[in-house]
């Protein structure tokens, strides 16, 4: 199995686990950036924070719910949660756990005027 990099305009992914029946992948945000508010029909994930400190936004309608998380700490999100990752004031590194379906994604907001909808491509 082959390592997969992911350019993203907030970081970058690294794909290092992917069978038909779960995926496992870091993702690196910059400092100052954040994912889109988003969700997933399906795609089930668990995210453990291993460097920096993640905002997590929860909710799709403000005020959200924030929660500030250090390194060990996790978080499970569920299908229909909507979410978002943020990074504000150092780089965060993070694993994800997760169900395989990657272009499960409904985009809420984005502040890369990236358009609703995608796929993992362009998360």
């Amino acid at each position: 199995m082959s390592v997969r990099f992911v350019e993203k305009p907030w970081g970058y992914e690294e794909i290092w686990a992917e069978t038909d029946r779960y995926v496992s992948k870091y993702l690196y945000i910059n400092s100052g950036h954040r994912l889109s508010r988003q969700y997933h029909r399906v795609k089930d994930e668990t995210i453990r924070v291993l460097n920096g400190t993640l905002l997590l936004e929860i909710g799709d309608v403000a005020p959200f719910t924030r929660m500030r998380m250090i390194p060990g700490d996790t978080f499970h999100v569920k299908p229909g949660t909507v979410h978002r990752f943020c990074a504000e004031g150092s780089s965060v590194l993070l694993v994800e756990v997760s169900t395989p379906e990657l272009d499960d994604v409904v985009r809420l907001e984005d502040d890369y005027s990236r358009k609703e909808g995608g796929s993992s491509s362009d998360v």
